[in-house]
């Protein structure tokens, strides 16, 4: 994930302190908001905010109002909660996404080049224009040639039932395609045991990732380090060269960095290490939440199958033996319910904080009030708060797979307070760091979503309710805190 990559707003922004050094607490000012330090030194209120994230929140909120800093981690962070202020941050020149993703970069992927050539980030963004429009066509095209090479032998057995763990599967299937669609294609060897030994090092790495980003030394993290090396080896321009059919955006990225770097440079692959796990690392646990929901509410899965079936039979293609189905990207996008229920997912499991850094002293013009902000600190918006607002939302705790439809079309209105909200739905952050990846990941769960309801039965085997596991708050799309047993065979 570069600077303002797939997830860009899911970046974990709570800065360790430098060794050595003490970050001075701060007393209130008159003009600031509301001060919570908590009592604990450093870590301030982050225990309680990591145990529930939306339970502590929304209390501050009824004590405090919309506008109120927490003390985090060592820093200051002023959280705006009401969606009708969220411009002010859009806006505001002087408050800035990109100060600190340099350091994520070096941390986390060991992407060092990032911190004397600020020009490099732009212009390997610039790539991401090929994440969307026709060349997401592309890319559509490459996923599903690997969905076909994934599932066809499977759908020359009998129709037995399989049995497998959800989550496992979902990381296997989406690993697998995402990894070929977007690096191409293992050419030499045996690609099953290449692929299988790339996604158990990539998701040990994705493991630990939290804890790299807080800025805990890689270290004290056992063999990640030697793991993570061992992965950046793997995608270097001299092992790249081995994969056939790399994406456009790989191709871009790659003739940028050779600008930068010798060819046998290995930071090569730390790049496409951070776009690897910018692409996998959120697209897995919104492919699994959606699975165990359907399984969970068979009426919605009846409603989508039945959804896909009138598509198929519109288009004149039928579900007979073998892989045969192709839908266009404009005809995913007519599946309303199918759309409906991905973005209700979204609005349950992403627990994404999105921030920016304060880069002088300012006061912050809020409809409601205005408030002063001192230079270094942060300023934080929090989206769970508003995807469970049941003002917006009725019933927000509960799963409703159409509610992102209204008279079977799409519904895009929603109110608070009588007011029409221009933000109602952020899991993938807003602004000029808003994911560009975006769209190819919501695509290519619609893909697999249809290739899975035309050609498979599904039933859940586990039966119990899960919960999602806050490890990974204010990065993204939360993993569930177990998995679960599911069988799946091959329609009859």
């Amino acid at each position: 994930m570069e600077a303002r990559g797939l997830a860009a707003d899911c970046l974990y922004c709570i800065d360790k302190v430098p060794q050595g050094q003490l970050k001075i607490e701060k007393s209130w000012r008159p003009g600031e908001p509301p001060l919570i330090k908590g009592w604990l030194p450093f870590f301030g209120e982050a225990l309680k905010l990591q145990k529930d994230p939306l339970s502590f929140m929304t209390a501050l909120q009824k004590q405090y109002g919309d506008v109120f800093t927490l003390f985090l981690g060592g820093n200051y962070i002023t959280f705006i909660l009401d969606p009708f202020q969220y411009q002010s941050v859009v806006k505001n020149q002087k408050l800035s996404f990109q100060m600190f993703t340099s350091k994520f970069l070096m941390r986390v992927f060991s992407v060092k080049k990032m911190m004397t050539y600020h020009d490099l980030n732009d212009k390997i963004h610039t790539s991401y224009q090929l994440l969307r429009g026709k060349h997401l066509d592309t890319l559509m095209e490459n996923t599903m040639q690997t969905l076909k090479q994934v599932f066809e032998p499977q759908l020359l057995k009998t129709t037995s039932w399989d049995t497998e763990y959800l989550l496992t599967f979902c990381s296997s299937v989406i690993f697998e395609v995402t990894f070929t669609a977007i690096h191409g294609n293992v050419l030499a060897g045996d690609r099953k045991a290449f692929m299988t030994e790339l996604r158990d090092d990539f998701f040990k790495f994705d493991g630990k990732f939290t804890h790299l980003a807080s800025g805990i030394p890689i270290e004290l993290l056992g063999n990640i380090k030697s793991i993570r090396t061992k992965l950046i080896k793997q995608l270097t321009t001299e092992n790249l060269a081995k994969l056939q059919g790399w994406s456009e955006v790989v191709q871009m990225r790659q003739d940028i960095l050779e600008k930068y770097y010798t060819p046998k440079d290995t930071e090569i692959g730390a790049h496409h290490l951070g776009l690897l796990w910018a692409s996998v690392s959120n697209t897995v646990p919104t492919m699994f939440w959606t699975m165990y929901y359907l399984l969970r509410h068979p009426e919605a899965m009846a409603v989508l199958r039945d959804e896909i079936d009138h598509l198929l039979q519109s288009t004149g293609q039928k579900k007979g033996p073998g892989f045969s189905i192709h839908l266009t990207r404009e005809q995913l996008d007519s599946l309303v319910y199918l759309e409906s229920t991905i973005l209700e997912v979204l609005r349950l499991c992403s627990f994404s904080g999105i921030f920016r850094v304060v880069q002088e002293d300012l006061t912050l013009h809020l409809e409601s009030q205005d408030c002063c902000l001192r230079k270094g600190d942060f300023v934080g918006i929090f989206p769970p708060v508003l995807h469970h607002d049941p003002e917006i939302f009725e019933a927000p705790e509960e799963f409703r797979f159409d509610r992102f439809t209204e008279s079977g079309k799409k519904k895009t209105t929603f109110f608070k307070r009588g007011k029409k909200l221009k933000y109602y739905h952020m899991p993938f952050g807003f602004g000029v760091s808003k994911c560009p990846g975006r769209f190819l990941a919501i695509v290519e769960i619609k893909q697999l979503l249809v290739v899975f309801l035309t050609y498979f039965d599904s039933e859940i085997i586990d039966d119990k309710p899960l919960e999602l596991n806050y490890n990974r708050f204010l990065f993204g799309i939360q993993y569930p805190d177990s998995d679960v047993l599911f069988r799946y065979k091959v329609k009859s």
